[in-house]
């Protein structure tokens, strides 16, 4: 039969994906699940708390990594409840509507974090090549224009995602490859053409996290510039040491990204098991990573948690 002659249809309910082969122990697979959203909700949770009372962090970096932490806590708010839903009770439907607007806030939160870890990295570069103007360049003001320039950018950009997937037709299959609505995962379901929805989503990755990389990238060269050229040599260190958190948020975020996407759009003949593992790490691991790495590696941040923590265990 044509294609063209196929009527329309559309499922009213898809069905989610845990791991394909090892449904059996998906009791003991939820474990470590479960063990990640507590350190991602309590670990961000944490960084919000430090910079909201500690007067001394109240500064561009920090408000910066206030977003980063909130974008983290709704990725992970958006994967948990179908995720731990499968592993523990078995449950793989998912209403048609209801994945739409998962993977919509799934996408809208990826290209947040995209974009909050193109800001920190304009806020390194400010801070390295121009100290003296710092505080007068990223105002409250600035850092309040750049929250909502993020929030506006994906939210409008992948506003015509759900409506390019309600005007599909799609087959009598309905099952997924993961235990969330993930966009390339759910056009492959269609049975007409997908053209106009792969162009689109493929503009989209590339005009945001496409652009936040190479501007990221753009950043950090600059700022080795700025480095190398400094005069008192024993300030490249902790001039630069000052960066190494975020590029391991940003490498923990671009790395799985990609590989995704690669898998998505052109390995079709992996293992399902890789794809599911890849998807996995994308949505829960920097989530569980960024705040370990800034607790870790942020001296101030370090400072104000053993402050809070001393205070807790010795009150006056």
């Amino acid at each position: 039969m044509s294609l063209v002659n196929i009527s329309f249809y559309q499922p009213s309910t898809l069905v989610l994906m845990g791991f394909p082969g090892l449904e059996a122990d998906h009791p003991w697979i939820s474990i470590p699940f479960c063990a990640f959203y507590v350190i991602a909700f309590s670990g961000n949770c944490l960084i919000l708390i430090i910079i909201k009372k500690n007067q001394s962090l109240h500064k561009p970096m920090y408000y910066l990594l206030s977003m980063l932490a909130i974008t983290d806590l709704g990725l992970a708010l958006c994967t948990l409840p179908t995720t731990l839903g499968i592993f523990w009770f078995n449950i793989r439907k998912i209403d048609f509507d209801a994945c739409l607007t998962q993977m919509y806030f799934i996408h809208i939160l990826s290209v947040m974090e995209s974009s909050v870890l193109l800001a920190m990295a304009f806020d390194r570069y400010v801070a390295i090549s121009n100290p003296l103007r710092y505080s007068s360049i990223l105002t409250k003001s600035t850092i309040i224009k750049i929250g909502l320039a993020i929030v506006s950018r994906a939210v409008v950009s992948l506003l015509p995602l759900p409506f390019l997937l309600k005007r599909l037709t799609y087959c009598e299959s309905n099952a997924l490859s993961h235990s969330f609505c993930f966009h390339p995962d759910i056009i492959k379901l269609a049975c007409e053409d997908i053209m106009v929805n792969t162009l689109y989503g493929l503009v989209v990755i590339l005009a945001t996290a496409g652009v936040d990389f190479l501007f990221i990238v753009l950043s950090y060269i600059l700022i080795i510039k700025t480095v190398v050229g400094l005069t008192n040599q024993e300030k490249c260190l902790p001039a630069l040491n000052t960066c190494v958190s975020h590029i391991c948020a940003v490498l923990i975020f671009f790395i799985p990204m990609i590989g995704l996407s690669i898998i998505h759009r052109y390995a079709n003949n992996i293992p399902p098991m890789v794809n599911t593992v890849v998807a996995y790490i994308y949505l829960n691991v920097p989530p569980v990573l960024n705040p370990i790495i800034y607790s870790v590696k942020t001296k101030q941040i370090r400072k104000a948690m053993l402050r809070t923590l001393w205070r807790k265990n010795n009150p006056i």
